[in-house]
């Protein structure tokens, strides 16, 4: 049995459908369970007005009766309130005859060849999909899949380690979940204080001058079991859906695993995580440089992956460009946009680990009720001696 989670809607449009299919009966939901990261991925220094119009929340339409999973797809609602700024623009139905087209793309952005791909002649015909607005759909469908985690005893935290130029300290020390605590109360999602000032002072100077940032992100997995994932087949391997889910997220453009890149400039006796055994601790690692991952397996080690995000392409000075009717040098289109969204990116970043985590789980365990699920799992865990 495996999930699938599929969004669909535009970012002007009326809403945001996101249908997660899959998840077992008998798991409990509310309301906060969703609405909760909602509002976090709405957070974070840096961000537009938008984040001013939108109070992001999701309504259930189906799957879910009195708190509770049916087994059957859940059905997930997010109303854009912009879009009654955008009715015309962006309205179902009529010809849009009186409406001037949009012919000027941007760099970095789908827009060039999203018009090509798919024969349009308006460039909104394709920003409105790709636009970073189908997050809030993900991080929807990540909040059910992160309560069904939550029932097997693993819990999904991220923070923000690069902000442009800024790097926040690297500790020798692995967090614990109670370290990310109150990282939401960091205006960039950064555990370290000092850092984190030095975010927000840079994402001020840089939007002074017209410029937007990226950075890094990281996201961390605790109480994962061994064995999720599989070596025998290059897609059953869970650091390469993981890597996939990661680059699916728009503007991310890199993604390690542990000490990624890191690792390859050590030599072998310092890449990897030696195994010792004790009566009271089992088979265990001292360290974690493969991020709880190793042949395409977890290893019961929390589970780290960060992603790489390049700057937003829609600049308050915009670039240079072609205009895709004329073909006359232009500036690419201006819109309203965000200096930062790194920390936005995080809580996303959350919400598809949580997904592949949870489809590894329902891959692995089957179970057609929540009880099935930890029922399967405590003999999973007893067969292979796993200790907590």
């Amino acid at each position: 049995m495996e999930l699938r989670l599929i969004t669909a809607g535009e970012s002007h449009g009326p809403g945001l459908t996101c249908i997660v299919e899959g998840l077992p009966a008998g798991l409990r939901l509310s309301p906060e369970d969703l609405n909760r990261d909602m509002a976090r991925r709405q957070l974070g220094h840096g961000r537009g007005g938008r984040m001013k119009i939108e109070r992001d929340a999701a309504e259930v339409t189906a799957g879910v009766r009195h708190g509770s999973t049916l087994g059957s797809p859940i059905a997930l609602q997010v109303a854009n309130r912009d879009y009654a700024n955008w009715e015309e623009r962006m309205n179902p139905w009529g010809d849009g005859g009186e409406l001037a087209e949009v012919h000027l793309p941007r760099p970095g952005h789908a827009d060039l060849v999203g018009t090509m791909k798919y024969k349009q002649s308006d460039v909104r015909n394709i920003l409105e999909r790709a636009s970073a607005r189908e997050t809030a759909a993900r991080v929807a469908g990540g909040g059910l899949c992160k309560a069904f985690l939550r029932a097997l005893g693993v819990e999904v935290r991220s923070r923000v380690i690069q902000i442009a130029s800024v790097h926040a300290p690297v500790s020798e020390q692995a967090l614990t979940l109670e370290d990310f605590a109150e990282v939401d109360s960091s205006p960039v999602r950064c555990l370290d204080a000092d850092a984190s000032r030095a975010m927000v002072a840079e994402i001020d100077s840089m939007r002074k001058a017209n410029e937007s940032l990226g950075g890094v992100f990281e996201v961390q997995a605790f109480g994962l079991l061994p064995g999720l994932g599989s070596h025998i087949s290059w897609e059953e391997r869970l650091d390469g859906r993981l890597a996939m889910a990661i680059c699916s997220i728009q503007a991310i453009k890199g993604v390690s695993i542990g000490d990624g890149f890191a690792v390859a400039g050590v030599p072998g006796s310092e890449a990897h995580d030696e195994i010792f055994f004790s009566p009271q601790r089992g088979l265990y690692r001292e360290t974690n440089r493969a991020g709880g991952l190793e042949g395409g397996m977890t290893t019961g080690s929390p589970l780290v992956v960060r992603g790489a995000m390049k700057p937003l392409p829609t600049l308050t000075k915009p670039l240079r460009s072609v205009d895709i009717e004329t073909h006359e040098p232009a500036e690419a289109l201006r819109e309203r946009t965000d200096s930062c969204t790194v920390p936005a990116a995080g809580v996303v970043g959350e919400a598809m680990v949580a997904f592949v985590l949870a489809d590894a789980y329902r891959r692995k365990f089957g179970g057609d009720h929540i009880d099935d699920v930890t029922e399967a799992v405590g003999a999973y865990e007893k067969r292979i001696g796993w200790r907590r």
